[in-house]
């Protein structure tokens, strides 16, 4: 049997992850609808968080929330598991 070891991603979970950085990346989160240059929020998995530069946040590891990086406009900069 494998060691699992929180905090590590696996391959399902890194596979996710390129996922949602590809649908993401450089888009705002919108309250309404997805295009070329937003993403709607009701589209984001039902675990999720959504984190600024200066957001204080909880560090209590959960491998299926979805923790969305936005940098001071709100532009996606990454994406993470955890």
């Amino acid at each position: 049997m494998p060691l699992v070891v929180p905090g590590i991603n696996s391959s399902l979970t890194g596979d996710k992850k390129n996922d949602w950085l590809d649908k993401l990346m450089g888009k705002k989160l919108s309250d309404s609808t997805s295009d070329e240059v937003s993403f709607a929020k009701r589209d984001l998995p039902s675990s999720h968080r959504v984190i600024g530069p200066n957001d204080m946040s909880t560090t209590d590891h959960n491998p299926d929330r979805l923790n969305i990086h936005v940098d001071n406009e709100g532009t996606v900069r990454d994406v993470r598991y955890g």
